[in-house]
Formats: structure tokens, C-alpha cells, sequence
């Protein structure tokens, strides 16, 4: 009789070896190897049906009808709407706000939804959507924290929107006995986006996040689903939400809330938040930048401070501005125009808690900087755009036409801005003054009405 072969295999990562180990090499788990049969190890890599390769042409397109999720912000950051069949992860800090938008998706779908909750009772739940003053009629509450229990009521509902909060907490025995591993994680995670891509439905997942930010547990999850989206918030009430994958639509786009007694509400006048009620006349130090974010511009305030290193090493203090793009526009400072901040702490703060990406509010950052260590009060009603190279030169920004009306509309009096050909044209929104520059040194001679020194 043939010597039945055996294996081990780690309940918590799923790392196998031929024979039993205290300690995994692999996650570094103790006591966690399970004994397997080679049948076992290797049936859940055997196939039925044998695969074929196809022509990509002959191969018809899938369908990418979208469905509202009922809140316009959300819809931005997801491109247009939820698409069928896709899986949106989404992340953010404990109290964010996460199982708030969700209540309100789920109040806002016309059709059935399947809220399952492995970390508030189904009280607790009711007693938010009481609070919100959301319609509860369509919501089918699951309170578990079992694959087979989700998969069963699934099967029994066919939702159009399923609900998951959180991933972390999903368990099923097949995939070990620790609740919330690596292994638990990802097959929970693909059985649930198996059944959704089998049907024309949508499946939103929350997620634990790290200390520093990031969705925690392996980075697979975020590879198995379409789409992962970010919960941020400044020091008020403002809530950011931000898509950093999206196989069905941008990744630039932003969305806005606050938060409010009735949940989460969309801002409207995004500019307003980001920018001081005396943009006509600003303090040294400050510069206004339009930028865009995704489709959509708006006006932010970048704010600049130097103050004499307290040590030998200057330092650059910012959590909203890149630390490397601030040194680095310093060094164009300090080599074009001969100012110096190699001895100086330097601080960069931007209005309203927003992360400044768009390279176009490089000039701003120039400006604001030059205006603190000099303390030269800027132009009043001044906004600057473009994005500074290594030599000093200012080049053109994209969307200009869009970034103009912003600052048209809020009453700025000045744009400085690099030649952009494109936006030479009968619909070109007016300001009072366009001032085109080609060079830092260029703009700061006009900005400050004196040669730089």
C-alpha cells in the first residue's frame, strides 16, 4: 500500500512545509501548522475545465454600466458611479466616517442592500440610520461575522449593493482557525468578490487602517479589488476622500463632505474652505494658488514661515506639501535668485488641512517662501500658477482656462502664469490683469516691484 504523504501548512499565511515547525518563517506565527494531505495542498490548484487562449479581438467588451450611488461627491471619486460587478475598498481611520457614507449609499439605493456588520450590533446600526433621518426600508442588517452565514444570505436576497464592515473581521474555517489573518483576508476577500463579479452587483468594503495611514493587512487586498478609495480629514470637520486605484475611472478626482447632525454632507463652494476671507489682502508669508484636482479647480492658500535654524541642519517642516518638493524649491530660490535658506527652519502650512499635489502651485510655494523670508507683503489680489524646473524657469500649466475662472469668480485681480497657447481663444475667461513670466526671477521682480536681491 502506497505511503499516504502528508504536508503542513500554516493556518495564518497558508506557508506549507514537509514537516511540522513551531515557528513560521514565513509570517512568524507560533503554533500555527496544521497537518494536510497532498491531495489536500494541491486541490485547490486543479481546474475541471481546461483553458484555451482567445483572440482579443473576437472577445466582446464588459459591459461598464454605472449605478448612483445617490451622493454626487462619492460618484466623482468613483468616476461617474459604481460600476456592476466591481469591488470598492474603501479606508480610513476609526471615526471617519466610513460606516456613515455607507448607510447613507445604502439608504439612497432604490433596490435591495445587504449591510453585514461583524463590529456594531444591529441596534447600534438602527439607531444611526434613526439619527441621519435615513430610509431603512430597502436595508437587509447582518450581524455576523461567518463567510457561510454572508454567502447564504447572499444567495437568498441577491443584492445590488453588499456591504461589508469591516473586511478584518470575516472568518471561515476553511481558511484556518485565527480570525483576521493573512489567510482569512484574502480568501474571505475573494470568495465575496467571486460572487459579485458573477452578478450585476456592487460589493463596498471598509477597512482597518495602520498608524501611518495605510489599509491595513496584506497589500493582495488591494490588487483583488477594482477600485480603493481613502478616508482623510483636516483638524475640522472636513472629510477628503481620495480614489488611489480605479480600474474604471480616474484617480485624480476629490471629493468633499462635512460632517454634519444628519451625516455627511457634499461641500459645494470648495474654495472658500481653503482660502482666508482677505484674499484681497494678505498677510507676508501667504500666496494663492488655483489647482486642479481631477476635473474640478479651486483656490488654496499656501502659507510660509522661515525662522533661524535652531541647529547646525536646516529642517522643513510640512504634512500636507512634500518636504523634498519644498527643499527643492528653495534650492532654485536660493541659486536664481540668490536669497538664502540654508541656514533657516522652514514651515509651509496649506489653508483647510488639503494636500497640496498639483505641481502647478509650485509657484505659490515660491512666492510664499520669498514673502516670509524677506517679509515683502505680495500683491493684493495676486494668484500664481506653474510649476518651477531646476533652472528657474516657469512652465505652463494644464487647464488654464479652468484654473482662470475660479479666480475670476472669487475676485482676484492678477494671475502670474507662464505662455499657454491653448487657452488663446474666445472662451478664455477674463481677469482684470494677466501677467505672463517665463522665468522665478522674472516674477518675483514684478510681484515685489524690485529686482531681487
Amino acid at each position: 500500500m502506497a505511503k499516504k504523504t502528508v504536508a503542513f501548512r500554516c493556518s495564518n499565511c497558508n506557508y506549507t512545509q514537509p514537516k511540522w515547525l513551531g515557528h513560521c518563517p514565513n509570517c512568524g506565527a507560533w503554533n500555527t501548522f496544521e497537518e494536510v494531505s497532498e491531495h489536500a495542498r494541491t486541490a485547490s490548484f486543479q481546474t475541471s475545465e481546461e483553458a484555451v487562449p482567445m483572440l482579443l479581438s473576437s472577445i466582446q467588451s464588459q459591459d461598464t454600466e454605472r449605478l448612483s450611488t445617490g451622493i454626487l461627491e462619492f460618484d466623482r471619486v468613483l468616476g461617474g458611479g459604481a460600476v456592476k460587478r466591481c469591488a470598492v475598498l474603501i479606508g480610513g481611520e476609526p471615526g471617519i466616517g466610513k460606516s456613515t457614507l455607507l448607510l447613507q449609499v445604502a439608504s439612497s439605493c432604490k433596490k435591495k442592500v445587504l449591510y453585514v456588520s461583524g463590529e456594531e450590533s444591529a441596534g447600534q446600526i438602527k439607531g444611526r440610520a434613526e439619527r441621519l433621518k435615513q430610509n431603512t426600508s430597502n436595508i437587509e442588517i447582518l450581524c455576523t461575522t461567518q463567510l457561510k452565514n454572508i454567502e447564504a444570505a447572499l444567495n437568498k436576497i441577491n443584492p445590488i449593493f453588499v456591504i461589508i464592515d469591516s473586511v478584518q473581521t470575516l472568518y471561515t474555517e476553511e481558511a484556518g482557525t485565527i480570525p483576521g489573518s493573512i489567510n482569512q483576508l484574502k480568501y474571505c476577500t475573494f470568495e465575496l468578490i467571486n460572487w459579485v463579479k458573477q452578478r450585476d452587483s456592487v460589493l463596498f468594503l471598509t477597512a482597518h487602517v495602520t498608524k501611518e495611514g495605510t489599509i491595513a493587512g496584506p497589500k493582495v487586498l488591494e490588487h483583488l479589488v477594482d477600485t480603493v478609495i481613502s478616508f482623510e480629514r483636516n483638524d475640522e470637520d472636513i472629510r477628503f476622500l481620495r480614489a488611489s486605484k480605479n480600474r474604471f475611472g480616474s484617480v485624480d478626482e476629490l471629493g468633499l463632505f462635512e460632517m454634519q447632525e444628519t451625516g455627511l454632507i457634499p461641500v459645494d463652494d470648495i474654495s472658500r474652505l481653503f482660502i482666508s476671507s482677505k484674499v484681497l489682502n494678505l498677510p507676508p508669508g501667504t500666496a494663492i494658488a488655483p489647482i486642479l484636482e481631477g476635473s474640478r479647480a479651486f483656490l488654496v492658500e499656501v502659507q510660509a514661515l522661515t525662522v533661524p535654524a535652531k541647529s547646525s541642519v536646516s529642517r522643513v517642516f510640512s504634512d500636507k506639501v512634500e518636504a523634498a518638493r519644498i527643499s527643492r524649491i528653495a534650492a532654485v530660490l536660493e541659486k536664481r535668485i540668490g536669497i538664502t535658506f540654508s541656514d533657516q527652519d522652514i514651515y509651509i502650512h496649506v489653508a483647510g488641512g488639503i494636500r497640496l499635489k498639483d505641481n502647478a502651485g509650485d509657484l505659490a510655494i515660491a512666492i510664499a517662501l520669498y514673502s516670509a523670508r524677506t517679509d515683502l507683503t505680495p500683491p493684493s489680489g495676486a494668484c500664481y500658477v506653474g510649476e518651477i524646473s531646476l533652472s528657474g524657469e516657469i512652465r505652463p500649466a494644464k487647464k488654464l482656462n479652468a484654473r482662470l475662472k475660479i479666480a475670476s469668480s472669487l475676485g482676484l485681480q492678477a494671475l502670474y502664469a507662464a505662455e499657454n497657447r491653448d487657452t488663446e481663444n474666445a472662451d478664455t475667461p477674463q481677469i482684470p490683469e494677466k501677467k505672463v513670466v517665463s522665468t522665478l526671477k522674472e516674477v518675483i521682480a514684478q510681484a515685489f516691484s524690485k529686482q531681487p536681491h
